[in-house]
């Protein structure tokens, strides 16, 4: 039966890191599906980063869009880790939005091609129904977007309220959720025992994480 885990946090919290960690502490063959397209030389450098942290046995599945297809394609794996459902998200957004490329029941070049939130949690529904027919175990990266001042322009606004939805409907199902601060895992929802701590991170109660001696975050 799968275990569904999200990490979630603001930027440069220790999301991925963490999530790593986890996914690295558990048994069994494990895949890196990877959302982030390559735009510009910073983000190369950000991937490489990341693909250089990770343990060698791990292989990597790159899929921007089609996440869906990617869990139900990792069968074969124990362990699934998707980073991120951001990029995910802001690329479903672009490709709405590309008069060559509409995405399913929006005609090309159409104003309706613009991505709604009835739209994510359908694409969302897919990948939760994709993790359930998981044996193993699926672990999302995320990023709270929503705890800031409201975007200025209607773009970002609608980017956030896509994620929101998003998010919400990935922790209604996760069997565990963990909110990073300051590097700091917060458990938000589940499981809290040592089994499912990473990096020497022991959360002794709800709310209140110790460091294990020699941990580290």
């Amino acid at each position: 039966m799968v275990r569904i885990v999200l990490v979630t946090g603001g930027c440069r919290s220790g999301k991925s890191t963490y999530a790593q960690a986890l996914c690295q502490g558990l048994l069994g063959r494990k895949v890196f599906i990877a959302t982030c397209p390559v735009v510009d030389e910073e983000m190369r450098r950000r991937i490489r980063r990341h693909q250089e942290a990770r343990p060698k046995d791990w292989d990597t599945v790159e899929e921007p869009t089609a996440l869906a297809s990617a869990i139900r394609a990792a069968r074969q794996y124990d362990v699934v880790l998707v980073d991120c459902l951001t990029l995910w998200v802001n690329n479903l957004l672009y490709e709405a939005g590309r008069p060559a490329g509409p995405l399913r029941g929006h005609p090309a070049g159409h104003p309706a091609a613009q991505l709604d939130e009835e739209h994510v949690a359908e694409c969302c529904q897919q990948v939760l129904a994709a993790c359930g027919e998981h044996p193993g175990t699926v672990v999302f990266v995320t990023n709270e977007v929503g705890m800031g001042i409201v975007p200025e322009n209607a773009q970002a606004r609608l980017f956030r309220d896509l994620l929101g939805r998003c998010n919400q409907m990935v922790a209604a199902t996760a069997d565990t959720v963990v909110l990073m601060v300051c590097g700091i895992p917060v458990p938000v929802k589940g499981s809290t025992k040592a089994s499912w701590d990473a990096k020497g991170v022991r959360a002794v109660g709800r709310g209140d994480p110790k460091r294990v001696p020699g941990g580290e975050v």
